[in-house]
């Protein structure tokens, strides 16, 4: 049985394990405020609030209901805005919107109450910056934002005095969600201890993609749920290489101290993956595993010299590095039975500079056009080593190897970048679909290659020297 506390309800359900979040809350518990949209991640119309106890404490996250197997709530507590009503009146974020007329036709309103709560249930230091971006995923065909933003700076503006030793009792009493919440916490315990086993053959993590692609077969396959496996969590650090587990997400590379230290703008690269509720629930995995072209962050661990670990059904393991492990469209260096258990890459050291570029339709919440990433170590005024990779200019995420191999040992200066990307447009192969031409690829190709240098080394290398 998968249970798991839908608002203050406790839930036992043999439902088919494939079974969405989103079709079990509006079909079978009848909530219907958690709207059917795009069923693919991208409007918020189905955003919920998941909470999961994390090292003793009970943490929230926002997630798309829609990509979320029933399984992955499993011992969990899922909200959805009925939850978040109030006995008598609005709880802060409800009447946030009233106020600052942050709704017209009312269809995307409860996935942006539900990002606005989670945001008073998680943030630590509240501003309208954060505050907007947590609101991310969240799409409004009506009001031109302008009004939501604003409802989400009263938000945060009520939200400076936070107890953040007792977040969740503050938040009650200051009626941002109701007292019921209390309790969970307790009660989430207790589920706990009944784990759910799956026995199914084909792995799914977060279910970002395959939930994507194939979610009207997905009730014929047989699948084995890997997102809260223990084993396959977690971010470890040996010296400066960073090893990630099967199941991490964006998010917990996002929020990782060490990286963020260890990575200048962080932060900002991630940012431009997805959207808060897809980072929560996407695992890196399963971004290798999909193979797609323009996966962004497997053009980032491409550049990073990434290696995986791939582990079958009798735990026997085999490392095979990422630019090796695509073998055409997505076909994959990899056994029915082997699952991505590890992930191994270098950070950058002293010497060693890293940058990511993306160019997309939009800014946030969409698939890159073209995307790239560098590493690039030097000396003085000499790349000594260098790691390139691109993605969108060919069946592949594409590892740039003589570009790479060209730029070693070589001056920083603008003849050689110039040269360099010569060579890198031998390496494209790009086609004309719906994110633009051949021809336009291949500018943005060049673009963002340019780009790597013009921020790695501005001193050195000037915008106007290159185009």
């Amino acid at each position: 049985m998968i249970q798991f506390i839908l608002n203050n309800q406790l839930i036992k359900t043999d439902k088919p394990a494939s079974t969405t979040l989103l079709d079990f809350v509006r079909y079978d518990e009848n909530l219907r405020g958690t709207k059917i949209g795009c069923r693919e991640g991208d409007c918020g119309a189905c955003t919920v609030l998941i909470g999961s106890m994390k090292e003793g404490k009970l943490e929230y996250m926002s997630a798309t209901s829609c990509l979320t197997p029933l399984p992955n709530v499993h011992g969990k507590h899922v909200v959805t805005v009925e939850g978040l009503n109030l006995p008598d009146k609005l709880n802060q974020a409800q009447q946030a919107m009233v106020d600052c007329s942050g709704t017209q036709c009312g269809f995307c309103t409860p996935g942006f109450v539900n990002s606005m709560c989670g945001y008073a249930l998680t943030c630590a230091e509240p501003t309208l910056e954060s505050a907007i971006s947590a609101i991310d995923g969240n799409i409004c065909r009506c009001t031109g934002y302008k009004t939501i933003e604003r409802a989400s700076g009263q938000l945060a503006s009520k939200l400076i005095s936070k107890d953040q030793n007792n977040p969740i009792s503050w938040l009650v009493a200051n009626e941002f969600v109701p007292d019921y919440f209390l309790t969970i916490e307790e009660r989430i315990m207790a589920i706990q201890a009944k784990e759910y086993k799956s026995n199914g053959q084909i792995p799914i993590g977060g279910g970002t993609d395959l939930y994507v692609q194939k979610h009207d077969e997905l009730h014929d396959f047989d699948l084995d749920y890997l997102f809260d496996k223990d084993h396959l969590n977690g971010i470890s650090f040996y010296g400066n290489t960073c090893v990630l587990k099967s199941s991490a997400t964006v998010t917990d590379l996002i929020e990782n101290k060490t990286l963020l230290d260890a990575i200048p703008n962080w932060y900002q690269y991630l940012k431009l993956l997805s959207s808060t509720p897809i980072r929560n629930i996407a695992t890196i995995a399963g971004n290798i595993a999909n193979g797609s072209p323009i996966g962004d962050f497997t053009i980032i661990l491409l550049a990073m010299k990434a290696e995986l670990t791939l582990t079958n059904k009798v735990n026997e393991s085999r490392k095979v590095m990422l630019k090796d492990f695509y073998l055409g469209y997505k076909t994959l260096d990899k056994k029915a039975d082997e699952i991505i258990s590890e992930i191994a890459f270098k950070m950058p050291t002293n010497g060693t500079l890293f940058n990511f570029e993306k160019v997309c339709k939009r800014q946030y919440l969409d698939i890159a056009s073209v995307n790239s990433a560098i590493t690039v170590s030097s000396f003085e005024n000499t790349i000594t080593e260098a790691h390139a990779s691109m993605g969108g200019v060919g069946p592949i995420p594409k590892y740039l190897a003589k570009t790479s191999e060209f730029l070693a040992n070589k001056a920083i200066t603008v003849s050689v970048i110039k040269e360099a990307e010569q060579i890198l447009q031998t390496e494209l192969s790009p086609i004309s679909d719906a994110r633009g031409s051949e021809a336009y690829k291949r500018l943005l190709g060049r673009q963002l290659f340019f780009s790597h240098f013009i921020t790695l080394f501005p001193e050195t290398i000037k915008m106007d020297d290159l185009i």
